[in-house]
């Protein structure tokens, strides 16, 4: 079902300038920040404050990854309140603060369905990045390098010696995920490792059952194929969240983690905290596992774009 689903995940390796860099504790939204300005200072050719009546949208890259639009036409999902970003932005999970000159830090960027297809522009965007300055004091800093990374390897495609991309393909479909899975199981440990924002008929929910992690999974993962890889899944969506609510949270070793950011678009402090920990659940799973194998490398939640909702699954 996930065989058209695509993924391409790449470490990106900078070194802090003469300043060095001086970051918050999870530095998810500070790489996102800093990441849309200069992506649409770059591509934007006609200075507009509003994508919607540009004229040339259709072509833009910044309109398609920051602004995506329904395909003209479409019923589908059209209801669908918040179209999600075909990137996620994966912080290093260190909470060091302070950064010497010529220290060095890695992170994740995860592209989805067509905007693999505009990788170089990612890369573009944060080696400008290096120059306009990141953090507190808009500190420099440079791109080294840029690898990509497969489920069973990883290549270099970039290196700022040679400031050239390789093309190298080291994508993914959901089929492979779900090819490694078991044919059964009915105990699982899911492991929040970022601040997980659940809801729940419109409010955050604290405690993770599962019938709301899956449903958030499922609605995602459709979502990011209808509107990025230009496929509808077919699925018994109803008969799925049903079942799911079948399936019992037996262990919560979760708590809440607080964390905000500053959106400079709202200009105000936005509260973005969510469920850490572990939780284990028990029931017939098999049909729920490759939706929750495929969630793990796109993320689940709200604000997945910045790192949340990232987790791990184990199967017993």
């Amino acid at each position: 079902m996930f065989e058209h689903f695509k993924i391409a995940r790449y470490r990106l390796t900078i070194s802090a300038g003469p300043r060095g860099l001086s970051l918050p504790q999870y530095k998810g939204s500070t790489f996102r920040g800093g990441f849309g300005h200069v992506f649409r200072r770059i591509c934007c050719a006609l200075r507009q404050d509003d994508c919607v009546p540009c004229l040339l949208k259709e072509q833009c890259p910044y309109a398609y990854i920051f602004e995506t639009s329904p395909p003209a036409g479409s019923q589908a999902l059209s209801k669908y309140e918040s179209i999600p970003r075909p990137f996620i932005i994966e912080p290093p999970p260190e909470t060091k603060t302070e950064y010497a000159p010529g220290e060095t830090l890695s992170f994740h960027l995860i592209l989805v369905g067509r905007a693999i297809s505009y990788l170089p522009y990612f890369i573009v965007v944060f080696r400008e990045m290096g120059e306009t300055g990141l953090g507190r004091g808009r500190r420099p800093f440079s791109l080294l390098a840029v690898t990509a990374t497969g489920l069973d390897r990883e290549e270099s495609i970039y290196n700022s010696e040679t400031n050239t991309v390789s093309n190298t393909d080291f994508t993914y479909s959901g089929n492979d995920l779900v090819k490694i899975l078991p044919a059964r199981a009915t105990r699982i440990t899911v492991r929040f490792e970022t601040p997980f924002r659940l809801k729940d008929d419109g409010r955050i929910a604290p405690i993770p059952e599962f019938h709301v992690l899956f449903r958030q999974a499922m609605r995602r993962i459709s979502a990011l194929s209808y509107f990025h890889h230009g496929e509808q899944l077919e699925a018994d969506y109803t008969g799925l969240a049903a079942r799911s609510r079948q399936v019992a949270l037996t262990e919560n070793n979760t708590r809440w983690q607080d964390w905000e950011r500053f959106s400079r678009r709202q200009q105000q402090r936005m509260n973005m905290g969510g469920l850490v920990g572990t939780a284990t659940y028990e029931g017939d799973l098999g049909e729920f596992l490759p939706w929750l194998a495929v969630g793990e490398h796109v993320h689940v939640g709200k604000n997945a774009v910045f790192g949340l909702g990232k987790y791990r699954m184990f199967v017993k």
